[in-house]
C-alpha cells in the first residue's frame, strides 16, 4: 500500500521514504543492492511481509541513493553515505531510537549503522547477508575475482529483462509472476550502468572488523540452501556478532517472502516485542477465471512435442496480454489453460470473451470459467474454495463456451453483458448447487446436442475449401490471406464446420478429412 513518497535530505541528496503502521516500535527495513519505494508493493508475497511487518511496529521504508526514488548520484555512493541516509530517514521521521533489519546487502548497512550508532539502534535483524562479497584470507565463502567478472557481464546483458528465480527465489521458478516483476522492479529501481557500478561498489564491502564492535541485540536469519549468500556467512555473523542469535532455516530462497514468511515474521516479532501472533488470514473478494483447451492431448499429439510447445507459448502470449489489458493477475500456467484472478467481476468476463476469440485464431477452442467469491490469500496468491468452484465452472463448459456462476452474475447487474441459462449443477465435493449461465455470442454447438461425424456430413464447397486449409496447420488469418477473404469471415467458417462436424477442435478436422480424401 504505497501513499506516496516524503524526502529527507542529506546534505544535497533527497532520500525517498514512507512510514507504514503506527506500532509501539520503530522499525526501519534496509533492502537490498537496488529498491524502488512505490514497486515493492507491487509484488504480493513482499506486500503481505510488508503488511505483517507494520502490524507490529511503525515499518519505515526508503531508497538508498542512487536507487529508486531517491536522487541518482555519480559517483556511486560510499557504504558509510549510505548508511549515513539511514540517519537521515530517521531524523525526518523523528525517531529516537529504532530495530534495523536488512535483508541481503541491507544486511551490511543494517550492521555498520547499529555499530557507529548504537545509541539510537534498538536492535538488528539481518536476513541473507554477508560481511564480505568477495573471497579474502580468513574468508573463504566469497566469490573469486572471475566469478565477479561473470556476474558483472550477466548483469549487463539481462538488467530489466525477464530471467528466472533459480538465484533469488528457487521455490518461485513456476511463478512467472515473481520474474516479471523482478524485470519491471530491476528497470524502475536503477539504470543497467548505475546498477553494475553498484553491484561493483558492494563487491569491495568488508565489514567483518566491525562485528565485534555490535554491541546491541542480534538477531541472525539465513537459509541453510541459500545461493546468493552461503549459510557459512550467516555463521560467519553469529561468531563474530557478541551474543547473536542465529535461526537457520531449512529452506533454499534468499528472499523470506514466499513460504518462510510465517516462520521468519514470527521470529522477528518475538525478537522486537517479546511475543509471537499466528497471522490472521488474509481474504480478499476475487473473480477467478479458468480456462482448458479442448483436446489438448490431440492437439500436441497431432503437432508433435516442438509445434505443442509453440502453440502453448503462443497460448499464454494471448492470455497474458489480455490479463495486462484487463487488470487480471496469472496465479497459475499449464499446457492446458491457465487460472487467473481479477478484483472486478465485468473485466474479468471480457477479458475471457477476448482470450476466447483470439485464441480461435491460433486454431484453438478452450473451455472458461468464471466464478467470484472469498479467497485466502497465502504466500501472496489466492486459494480456497473459490478457486476449486471456478475450475468446475470450467469443466461443465462447452469448448467454445465462456461459462460463469449465478454470483458472477448477479455482481454485473447493468454492465450490458447478456447471459443464457444453462440450468443448475452439483459439483463433486463442493456444497451446494450452482446455476450456470454462458455470457457473450452463443456457440451454436452450445445450442443443441452436436452432430457427431459418423454419418454423410454436408460441407459446402467454401466450407470443404476452408477446413483443407484448416488441416494443413494454416492460421485463420493465413486462409483469409489466401482466399482473399475478411478474417471474420473465416471465422464464421471455422464455427460452422466444427458445429456440422460436431467437433471441439482443428485437429479433429485434420483427422475426419484424412479419413474421407474424396473431398479433398
Amino acid at each position: 500500500m504505497f501513499t506516496g513518497a516524503k524526502y529527507a535530505r542529506n546534505g544535497d541528496v533527497n532520500i525517498a521514504y514512507q512510514v507504514v503502521g503506527d506500532g509501539p516500535l520503530d522499525l526501519i527495513l534496509v533492502l537490498g543492492w537496488v529498491s524502488h519505494l512505490a514497486y515493492v508493493w507491487e509484488l504480493p508475497a513482499l506486500a503481505a511481509f510488508l503488511k505483517r511487518l507494520a502490524s507490529f511496529t511503525r515499518l519505515i521504508l526508503f531508497d538508498k541513493r542512487g536507487s529508486g526514488m531517491s536522487d541518482r548520484v555519480h559517483p556511486m555512493p560510499t557504504l558509510e553515505q549510505r548508511m549515513d541516509d539511514v540517519r537521515a530517514v530517521l531524523d525526518a521521521v523523528g525517531s529516537k531510537k529504532t530495530a534495523v533489519m536488512g535483508i541481503s546487502e541491507g544486511g551490511v548497512m543494517s550492521c555498520l549503522f547499529a555499530a557507529t550508532y548504537p545509541e539510537r539502534t534498538a536492535g538488528i535483524i539481518i536476513d541473507g547477508s554477508y560481511p564480505s562479497w568477495l573471497r579474502r584470507p580468513g574468508y573463504p565463502w566469497g566469490m573469486t575475482e572471475a566469478q565477479l567478472e561473470r556476474t558483472l557481464d550477466r548483469a549487463k546483458e539481462t538488467w530489466g529483462r525477464v530471467v528466472d528465480m533459480r538465484g533469488y527465489a528457487p521455490t518461485q521458478v513456476d511463478n512467472p509472476e515473481v520474474a516479471r516483476w523482478w524485470a519491471t522492479f530491476t528497470q524502475m529501481s536503477a539504470s543497467p550502468g548505475d546498477a553494475v557500478e553498484l553491484l561493483r561498489m558492494n563487491t569491495l564491502i568488508d565489514i567483518r572488523d566491525a562485528l565485534p564492535a555490535i554491541r546491541v541485540p542480534t538477531l541472525i536469519i539465513h537459509a541453510t540452501g541459500d545461493k546468493i549468500a552461503p549459510i557459512e556467512a550467516g555463521r560467519y555473523f553469529a561468531e563474530h556478532i557478541p551474543n547473536a542469535k542465529l535461526l537457520e532455516l531449512d529452506s533454499i530462497d534468499h528472499w523470506p517472502y514466499f513460504g518462510d514468511a510465517d516462520i521468519v515474521l514470527g521470529e522477528v516479532q518475538e525478537f522486537l516485542t517479546g511475543v509471537r501472533t499466528a497471522p490472521p488470514p488474509d481474504t480478499m473478494l476475487a473473480t477467478v477465471l479458468c480456462t482448458n483447451v479442448a483436446q489438448a492431448g490431440a492437439h500436441a499429439v497431432w503437432l508433435g512435442d516442438k509445434r505443442w510447445h509453440q502453440l502453448v507459448d503462443s497460448h499464454h502470449a494471448v492470455v497474458r496480454s489480455a490479463l495486462a489489458r484487463y487488470s487480471g493477475r496469472e496465479i497459475d500456467a499449464g499446457e492446458r489453460g491457465v487460472t487467473a484472478v481479477f478484483d472486478g467481476t465485468a473485466r474479468a468476463i471480457r477479458c475471457a470473451l477476448d482470450v476466447r476469440d483470439e485464441l480461435l485464431q491460433l486454431g484453438l477452442r478452450i473451455r472458461v470459467g468464471v466464478h467470484a467469491g472469498e479467497c485466502e490469500v497465502g504466500d501472496g496468491r489466492p486459494r480456497g474454495v473459490a478457486l476449486h468452484v471456478a475450475s468446475s465452472v470450467m469443466e461443465a463448459a462447452q469448448p467454445g463456451e465462456v461459462l460463469v456462476s449465478g454470483t458472477v452474475k448477479d455482481l454485473v447487474v447493468g454492465s450490458g453483458l447478456e447471459f443464457s441459462d444453462r440450468g443448475v449443477r452439483v459439483f463433486a465435493g463442493i456444497p451446494g448447487s450452482w446455476t450456470l449461465f454462458a455470457t457473450g455470442p452463443e456457440p451454436a454447438a452450445a445450442a443443441a446436442e452436436p452432430v457427431r461425424a459418423g454419418g454423410a456430413i454436408e460441407l459446402s464447397r467454401r466450407e470443404r475449401e476452408v477446413a483443407q486449409f484448416v488441416a494443413r496447420g494454416l492460421s485463420n488469418r493465413e486462409i483469409a490471406q489466401r482466399l482473399y477473404l475478411s478474417e471474420r469471415t473465416i471465422d464464421n467458417h471455422v464455427h460452422r464446420i466444427l458445429d456440422k462436424l460436431g467437433f471441439d477442435s482443428r485437429v479433429q478436422i485434420a483427422t475426419w478429412l484424412a479419413r474421407n480424401e474424396h473431398l479433398n
